[in-house]
């Protein structure tokens, strides 16, 4: 290659990357708003974007990837926990983390009522950015790298297309993301408890004379817990408060018909 033609190369090479750099960076500022919901940043959101930085949030916690990577990513955390749980979450964070049993303890942030609601809108919002599954990495909670914790590395796609399957995969997909708070590990509890024989303890739970639900057998009360998770509280400060569950009460709307029924398919099979 001649001396010019280093040249040309050279100049034309830098114009096509130039021009595609610049025709992918408008292209992305393009979409940013329908990527973001924009439309959904209220002054709450905003407030909430606020706190997150004075509290130093990012500190130990990432957001689409990006902060420390001591404690769990929280992208999708307000679709994976729901407003109960992270309301009581914010209250205390002592009353779900252990640091003998789990080895780290979240300091209490010590938010006001309206911080931890204007929070809670900021991780809302956050949850509802089309990121494309970015980041990859997984929402680790405790006991997340445990025998039994799913991840959402687990394969998406389902083995057959049989309701069990199609459950299983389901099960650690976001939404509904029941990976991120139940293990199917026997004693392995994680913001919810094991569903390792689910299907066995729900058929005495039913049978229980303190069962107040409309379920009649296991599948059904299966069902119901995903419907109505308020029907029938599991002991433990860490599964509810006041008489109501911190387990999302909206999946009957998230999910479909058929979504639910592969989900108790499945977990019918945890004996």
């Amino acid at each position: 290659m001649t001396k010019r033609q280093t040249r040309m190369f050279f100049a034309v090479g830098t114009f096509i990357f130039a021009a595609i750099f610049l025709g992918l960076t408008f292209d992305s500022h393009r979409q940013f708003a329908k990527l973001t919901h924009a439309e959904l940043i209220t002054p709450d959101v905003s407030a909430g974007k606020d706190v997150w930085h004075r509290k130093n949030c990012v500190n130990c916690h990432t957001l689409l990837g990006e902060g420390a990577y001591y404690a769990p990513d929280l992208t999708k955390i307000a679709q994976q926990r729901g407003d109960a749980y992270l309301r009581a979450f914010l209250k205390d964070p002592s009353q779900f983390y252990s640091e003998k049993v789990h080895r780290r303890l979240m300091p209490n942030p010590r938010l006001s009522e309206s911080e931890i609601t204007q929070v809670i809108a900021f991780l809302g919002w956050v949850s509802r950015i089309d990121n494309n599954g970015w980041p990859p990495r997984p929402i680790l909670v405790s006991g997340g790298q445990l025998r039994g914790a799913e991840t959402a590395e687990s394969p998406a796609r389902a083995a057959s297309d049989q309701p069990i399957a199609l459950g299983e995969v389901l099960f650690r997909q976001t939404p509904p993301g029941c990976f991120a708070c139940h293990s199917t590990a026997p004693g392995v509890n994680l913001a919810g408890p094991s569903l390792a024989g689910i299907a066995t303890m729900a058929g005495k739970h039913v049978a229980d004379d303190d069962y107040k639900g409309t379920a009649t057998d296991a599948a059904g009360y299966i069902r119901e817990s995903i419907e109505n998770p308020h029907a029938y509280l599991v002991e433990g400060q860490m599964f509810s408060s006041g008489g109501r569950s911190f387990m999302p009460d909206n999946f009957k709307t998230v999910l479909s018909a058929a979504q639910i029924d592969q989900l108790v398919a499945y977990l019918s099979t945890l004996r």
